[in-house]
């Protein structure tokens, strides 16, 4: 008997958020692959979100883009890159370099960026590029070199352990960044760090929180300004940056009214902000989404200059990122207003340098379009042709439905991406299949300045290429072969680490020339390391000797005045605040393959307090129509005063594809930060109102489920198929429409009670439920998990009663996604083996003992059991 030796774990980094954390993954051998967290990897530590853990349910090819198309139909790839090369060279003969452009992702790696960035800024010779990233932090990147002179994040993880108080403001570390929450939380319970978190909304983060500030949507800069006035009062100004004077005479003259807080409660984080030395604040999108995010970001910014807070273990303002490789992204120059390596594209020399490194034959000499900017020129004919590479923006740009009809009426239209299925995939003239995290190699970088391999772990499937041997491909085709000549990236990655050698000659921050004659063997096995990394410089932190990268090698600080929140009218008197999700990401295009990551909240939904709801005679579970200038969505109804009043919040996730009238970008208007070009995206004026169902329904399939009607939302299950339905009107017969929902030519089991508007059938073929469909007038009341668990196993006879007996008990809504773990199981605990604890629920259920994400939603459920109330509100969107 041969005994075969496991295969042997290949370590990468995970494809989510910018906490960029280490993975081992071992294929299975038959396209699968076992996901652990790396326990040497300085970002985690061995730790992983349930995104993380469940990646290896997001790896299968069902969906995939497998072979290149041109309108639709099946090419070869010299086909489709010679159709590219020769459309984008006659546009550029024609219109000149600007009447292109490309829009990347921080999705992709390092050496993707870098290729797509030379091709269009040093060959083309237009600055039109620019990345998803804009959405995510550009006004963190305005806010850095307006103060230190570069975009260089001073701050370290280790400062989250280091810190006596860390400040979170607008970040939902608990959902949007898992590991750095529970990095937090491990230092908060060993050495009682102090934690204050700054948000409209009472979300997860605020379980560890010492103090939660709910200020007024908007007012950051004003409770910044406050505090460094607070500063000066204290006698706590220990530097004398550039610009002290005149933020001072800003923070003295701003009115603590304008945050909407308690005298007390500001008191409370002044004292606790100039208590200690060691001040951490960390903010994220919260800040960064605003028509104000650059001024809140030096806001909080001038706050530590002041104090000589920064470079140094422990403290510092820390921005951290929303997508694995947007730090990666900003090194290459992916951004419209710089150039690789950080240099600055308005700059002279640091134009000549580039270019004479590159040998191109043209620079772009001024900053290119920025997001917003750029559909816009597509929509009004300036751009005439355009490359979307790794990313969505038909669903995650503002104004999201005038961005589509703009990519749909653009001249020529490409899409690198691993699904043609996507809502901008379907818009394009020529679709191409691009390989995706476990099938390409590469690097990234994390929110601390920390470079880390990505490394194939799968082998491509059927045709699909990496993202820089695409964009090489074009480029050679161009007449530029030899600019373009990489076999490997690890080719791209030494050219990379050579041009930053001559950034750092010019006194840039950017610096891992050490690389620059990596070999593939070292490239292989390439280490996790922090930058700068040169012959110059190696040290981890910066700024702590007191030099910036500015003329005067001192720091600025701005003269903030605080911006007035953009208002609300009459006709849209609801001010909506948008976001993510716990178990999911970006437009889902990963997340959604993941069954056990749809179970938490598997639709999108609008949180509403219940003054609002009340008014608006809208009840828990129910559907509203929510409007905007921009456009239209239905969402679910999630009753709770975790909001203010008038102050509602939806997720973004939802798409064309998981649920049509779901899509919340297409609700946000396309205003922008001045400074950065940023959309607000944490606004949008709306106006709310119940969506008049004549029925509503929920329906299981084994097969994809196909649905026309006004409400639909689709999340994949272990078995199937899943989707809540609506509509205004219902059929006047339904066993067609059914029968074409499933794609079933069966006689269904039915159950009909005309008089209540019930509706019930369920399709059975072989003994085993192949599909069912629950309609009623109000929203379905069925035990959801119960019934997909039927799905695909032998039909019981009482399977349309939708209800649990005692044999089979409903375990509810889920909240822990790594353990299954449901609601009704955890009140049961609670009740029958006397579970009075977090930890007392995972010893006994296991939940909250992996991730630890669910543990203020555990939290949650102790206080219900202590303190039932008759009229709680529904969890919605689970299974």
């Amino acid at each position: 008997m041969t005994i075969q030796s496991p295969r042997p774990a290949i370590r990468t980094t995970c494809p989510y958020c910018g906490v960029g954390c280490g993975v081992l993954t071992t294929p299975d051998g038959s396209g699968g692959l076992a996901v652990a967290g790396d326990p040497d990897h300085p970002a985690n530590f061995g730790r992983l979100c349930v995104k993380g853990s469940a990646l290896g349910e997001t790896v299968g090819l069902k969906d995939r883009l497998l072979t290149p198309r041109i309108d639709g139909q099946e090419a070869t790839w010299d086909q489709a890159l010679d159709l590219v090369a020769r459309r984008f060279s006659d546009t550029i003969a024609r219109h000149g370099p600007d009447s292109v452009a490309f829009y990347v992702s921080g999705q992709l790696l390092t050496e993707d960026y870098y290729a797509a960035n030379k091709l269009m800024k040093g060959f083309i010779g237009s600055a039109n590029i620019d990345t998803n990233s804009r959405l995510c932090m550009a006004s963190s990147v305005a806010g850095h070199r307006r103060a230190f002179g570069s975009d260089t994040v001073p701050g370290l993880y280790e400062d989250l352990e280091l810190a006596d108080v860390v400040v979170l403001v607008g970040s939902n570390l608990s959902w949007c960044h898992p590991v750095l929450y529970q990095r937090l939380a491990a230092a908060r319970a060993a050495r009682g760090t102090r934690v204050v978190v700054i948000d409209p909304r009472r979300t997860a983060t605020c379980d560890i929180a010492d103090l939660h500030l709910p200020l007024a949507p908007g007012s950051d800069a004003a409770l910044f300004n406050l505090l460094l006035a607070d500063i000066a009062r204290r006698g706590l100004v220990s530097e004398t940056p550039d610009g002290l004077d005149d933020a001072l005479a800003a923070a003295r003259a701003t009115l603590p009214g304008a945050t909407g807080l308690p005298h007390s409660a500001i008191r409370q984080f002044l004292d606790l902000w100039c208590g200690g030395d060691r001040v951490v604040t960390v903010y994220s999108q919260g800040i960064n989404q605003s028509d104000s995010g650059t001024d809140k970001v030096n806001a909080i910014i001038n706050c530590h200059l002041a104090t000589g807070r920064i470079g140094r273990p422990g403290m510092g303002p820390f921005s951290v990122t929303g997508q694995p490789n947007a730090m990666g992204g900003r090194e290459v120059g992916g951004l419209a207003t710089m150039l690789a390596c950080h240099l600055d594209i308005e700059n002279p020399a640091h134009r000549d340098a580039v270019q004479g490194f590159w040998h191109a034959p043209r620079m772009a000499a001024k900053p290119g379009l920025k997001a917003v900017d750029m559909f816009r020129a597509v929509e009004d004919g300036r751009i005439k042709a355009l490359w979307i590479i790794c990313t969505n923006p038909a669903v995650s740009m503002p104004q999201a439905d005038r961005v589509a009809a703009a990519i749909k009426g653009c001249g020529f239209t490409v899409v690198s991406d691993m699904f043609a299925t996507t809502d901008t995939a379907r818009l394009a003239q020529v679709v191409l299949p691009a390989t995706g995290w476990g099938e390409k190699d590469g690097t990234v970088t994390n929110s601390e300045r920390r470079i880390s391999r990505q490394r194939r772990t799968l082998p491509a499937p059927g045709q699909a290429r990496d993202d820089w041997r695409i964009i090489a491909g074009v480029g050679a085709r161009m007449g530029w072969a030899d600019a373009f000549a990489w076999d490997h990236p690890a080719d791209i990655f030494a050219e990379h680490a050579a041009l930053s050698g001559v950034a750092g000659a010019l006194g840039g921050d950017f610096d891992i020339s050490a690389h620059a004659g990596i070999t593939r063997g070292a490239y292989d096995t390439l280490e996790p390391f922090l930058w700068p990394h040169s012959a110059r410089r190696r040290n981890r932190r910066f700024f702590a000797d007191g030099r910036f990268h500015t003329p005067s090698g001192k720091a600025r600080m701005l003269a903030i005045a605080p911006r007035a929140p953009q208002p609300v009218d009459a006709a849209h008197p609801f001010r909506l605040n948008t976001g993510r999700v716990r178990d999911h990401w970006h437009t889902m295009t990963r997340t959604g393959l993941s069954p056990r990551l749809s179970r938490h909240l598997a639709e999108p939904f609008l949180e509403l307090h219940p003054a609002d709801a009340a008014r608006l005679g809208l009840a828990p579970a129910s559907l509203a129509k929510v409007t905007s200038p921009e456009g239209r969505a239905i969402l679910r109804v999630l009753v709770t005063d975790r909001v203010a009043p008038g102050h509602p919040f939806a997720p973004i996730h939802w798409t064309g594809e998981t649920a049509p009238s779901g899509r919340v970008s297409a609700l946000v208007p396309g205003t922008v930060d001045p400074a950065s070009g940023q959309p607000a995206s944490k606004f949008a004026p709306v106006a709310i109102a119940p969506f008049a169902a004549a029925w509503h329904g929920f329906a299981v399939s084994t097969r994809p489920i196909r649905a026309d009607c006004d409400y639909c939302a689709f999340a994949r299950l272990a078995s199937g198929y899943q989707a809540e339905l609506a509509g205004s009107t219902a059929p006047e017969t339904w066993t067609d429409v059914v029968q074409a929902m499933f794609g079933i030519d069966a006689e269904p089991v039915v159950v009909q009670d005309r008089q209540r508007g019930i509706l019930r059938m369920a399709f059975v073929e072989g003994g085993h439920l192949r599909a069912a469909l629950f309609v009623a007038r109000e929203p379905a009341a069925v035990a959801r998990s119960l019934v997909v668990s039927a799905l695909g196993t032998d039909a019981r006879a009482d399977i349309l009663a939708g209800r649990a007996g005692q044999d089979r008990p409903d375990e509810g809504a889920i909240v822990c996604s790594c353990f299954q773990v449901g609601v009704n199981t955890i009140l049961r605990g609670i009740a029958t083996q006397g579970l009075m604890t977090v930890d007392s629920i995972g010893q006994a259920l296991s939940a909250g003992t992996n991730c630890g994400s669910c543990r203020p939603e555990l939290k949650s459920l102790l206080d219900r059991a202590r303190h039932p109330a008759p009229d709680r509100p529904a969890i919605v969107g689970s299974a």
